[in-house]
């Protein structure tokens, strides 16, 4: 578990620049902690009794895989950075190099200012100013919470300031675990109708397909037989929900719960994560990868107007 500690609160200006993602914002109700970064405002940290639930790292790294960082204005990949507005080309730096694609958005690398806090909850804010391959003025505001139940509680809102309407899409990029329990004993449910086939180079999705065989995760399968990155759609909520669960033998398990704003969820089975034998993103989104191209699931703002998405975590323990 990374070292937390000093919290925001009063934290000498010296000792914030310490840690790579910049001040670091703690949540504390009863034995649930969750650490929130001024980076990204990503979620660095949520742990209950203990009990760590999602990949973390240390004190002067950025997140290695996109751990826990929110996504806007899209989520996910663009193709080669390019996309079309009203017939005109527009290109985004690439920030995938190895496969020549726009990644996760524009607030990656941002700094997010404080905008509320209190004992049990954290509100950040960033700005995406007009630019090359995005010229809308938006901003992007992401409040953490604890609730009484002691679950995560996670609400991202886009503002458009522009004269014009915006395309966005909005995501986020948290990795699940249990505790010390090794990975490839956890096993992953994930309720969902349709998979979108991506090309195996780029991750591009080219086309749909009905869940089956290998993506078939709706009845459980262990983490330790996927290799996975796959967004999946029609998903199967329940009270406005949709709940994808990881789970342990001793019966204990996390989730990732995310409302009928996202109608989309990226699954990442990976190996490449940093002293773990395996780690899973589990990544709610309103829209997939290239949907600045595609249209699926893409959205536009009105001027002055907001949208929100939710989700959050809950364990069983």
């Amino acid at each position: 578990m990374p070292n937390t500690s000093p919290s925001s609160s009063g934290t000498p200006e010296s000792t914030a620049r310490r840690f790579a993602t910049g001040k670091q914002f703690e949540l504390r109700r009863d034995d649930a902690l969750a650490v929130v970064t001024e980076l990204a405002a990503g979620l660095r940290l949520y742990e209950r009794g203990g009990v760590q639930l999602t990949e973390s790292y240390g004190d002067s790294e950025i997140p290695p895989g996109a751990t826990g960082i929110t996504l806007a204005p899209w989520a996910n990949r663009v193709e080669d950075g390019v996309w079309h507005l009203n017939g005109k080309k527009q290109q985004l730096d690439i920030t995938e190099v190895s496969r020549n694609n726009a990644s996760h958005g524009l607030l990656r690398n941002t700094g997010y200012a404080l905008v509320d806090e209190s004992e049990f909850s954290v509100t950040l804010e960033a700005t995406v100013f007009p630019q090359h391959g995005y010229p809308f003025l938006v901003r992007h505001r992401v409040c953490y919470g604890l609730d009484e139940h002691l679950n995560l509680q996670v609400e991202q809102t886009l503002v458009n300031d522009s004269g014009e309407e915006a395309p966005f899409v909005l995501g986020a990029h948290p990795y699940l675990r249990i505790g010390d329990v090794a990975p490839e004993d956890l096993t992953l449910t994930v309720r969902a109708g349709t998979r979108l086939v991506a090309d195996g180079e780029r991750k591009i999705p080219r086309s749909t397909a009905a869940v089956d065989g290998d993506f078939d995760l709706s009845d459980g399968r262990s983490v330790g037989s996927l290799d996975i990155d796959a967004a999946f759609t029609d998903l199967k909520y329940d009270g406005g929900l949709a709940r994808h669960v990881l789970s342990a033998p001793d019966g204990r398990s996390v989730s990732l719960l995310q409302d009928e704003a996202c109608q989309y969820v990226h699954v990442f089975v990976t190996d490449t994560f940093p002293g773990r034998s395996k780690a899973v993103a589990i990544e709610p989104m309103t829209g997939p990868a290239n949907a600045l191209n595609s249209g699926d699931g893409l959205r536009w703002l009105a001027p002055g107007e907001s949208f929100t998405m939710s989700w959050g975590i809950s364990a069983s323990l």
